[in-house]
């Protein structure tokens, strides 16, 4: 058996800042090939995964209050395939992740990509397309960033949260795995987490890649790639400005429906004083005509730029879908594409952080599938 050592540095007391290095002395050359490990860390974040129910049959209602030291020691062989770390940085329900909690991600991100050859980030599911599109577009590298999760607590029975996490690391530490963006263990699946999309709020096969398909699906502990190593189309890299605090801009999304209520409008540009505005609309960029009305003038006077995305989980918005008025330009109303309501509001925050103009911002969504 491998011996294994165990470095604090922080407070062990403290949940919220818990880091931990485990390093396999004897596992960390592969005895076959004499060839070094690699270097993997696991950032620990919270999530159904990291959660416990009072009883074996529990699947909602539960808490999070499990460790990442906890998952991983119980999880046998994890540090098999890798020379191991991992560190809690956050331990919360991703119902609760905003701007603050996505500043410590991306920088545990940004602080650990050169030291190690991949990572990988426990999440929860409820918002886990969210962070992954985030970082996708603001993490500029060809390491393998892994999210993984699951569908129910680790105390369930057929809990899914280790089998989960175990073939997130075998993937991070694959070769094949560089150079193809963000991505996620799910379900034995390895999907982009620029498409990622969740599909169902209780069934463990929740994650989607609809219309654009997986790129890979894990048997037998082996990884079987479908195509070869490539960024998905429409992603470009948008930095994060030096000395940027993460006070995202208010945008915000509405959801489209039978007798929508346009007086929300005028509060939101008036009083809220938004920057922008996401429509989840009914179909492929259909929202009432008094509707789009209303946004075509606030819009205008305002300045504020206006996605229009969909409710459906599939499909895209294209620029013919937008409304027209007859003799006045619609410059600031935007097609999102095949992006979701939720991922068009980063898109758009993330534009607006880097000061874009509305024609740039127009030229980042036309970057996506039907967008502009």
């Amino acid at each position: 058996m491998s011996d294994i050592e165990v470095d604090f540095h922080h407070d062990p007391n403290d949940i919220e800042h818990m880091q931990f290095d485990i390093r396999y002395r004897s596992s960390s050359i592969n005895s076959s090939s004499g060839q070094t490990l690699p270097k993997i860390k696991i950032l620990g974040t919270g999530g159904t995964i990291a959660s416990k129910g009072t009883s074996a049959h529990q699947t909602a209602g539960y808490k999070v209050d499990l460790t990442i030291e906890e998952m991983v020691q119980s999880i046998p062989d994890l540090g098999s395939t890798c020379e191991l770390s991992y560190e809690q940085i956050l331990n919360v329900d991703s119902k609760e992740i905003g701007a603050k909690e996505l500043q410590v991600i991306y920088n545990a991100v940004v602080d650990n990509i050169e030291e190690y050859d991949g990572l990988v980030i426990t999440h929860g599911t409820d918002t886990m397309e969210e962070t992954a599109f985030f970082l996708q577009f603001t993490i500029k590298t060809s390491k393998p960033v892994v999210m993984c999760g699951s569908m129910r607590p680790s105390t369930a029975i057929s809990s899914d949260g280790p089998m989960n996490l175990y073939q997130a690391v075998v993937i991070a530490s694959h070769p094949e795995s560089r150079d193809r963006g963000i991505l996620v263990a799910f379900n034995d699946r390895v999907i982009s987490g620029y498409f990622l999309k969740k599909s169902n709020a209780n069934s463990l096969d929740t994650f989607n890649a609809i219309g654009q398909g997986y790129l890979g699906n894990f048997v037998n502990n082996q990884i079987y790639y479908y195509f070869p190593p490539s960024k998905p189309m429409g992603v470009s890299y948008l930095p994060i400005p030096p000395g940027f605090d993460f006070q995202f801009p208010e945008v915000t999304v509405l959801f489209g429906h039978q007798g929508f209520n346009d007086d929300l409008l005028p509060l939101l540009f008036d009083s809220i004083k938004i920057k922008g505005l996401v429509l989840a609309t009914m179909g492929a960029g259909s929202m009432k005509d008094t509707t789009n009305k209303v946004v075509f003038e606030l819009s205008n006077k305002f300045k504020v730029p206006v996605i229009y995305s969909k409710r459906s989980m599939d499909g895209m918005v294209t620029v013919g879908s937008l409304p027209k008025f007859e003799g006045s330009p619609c410059n600031n109303l935007i097609a999102s594409g095949s992006l979701s309501p939720q991922k068009s509001r980063i898109l758009l925050q993330l534009c607006l952080i880097n000061n874009f103009s509305v024609d740039t911002i127009k030229s980042y969504f036309k970057k996506v599938y039907g967008g502009s």
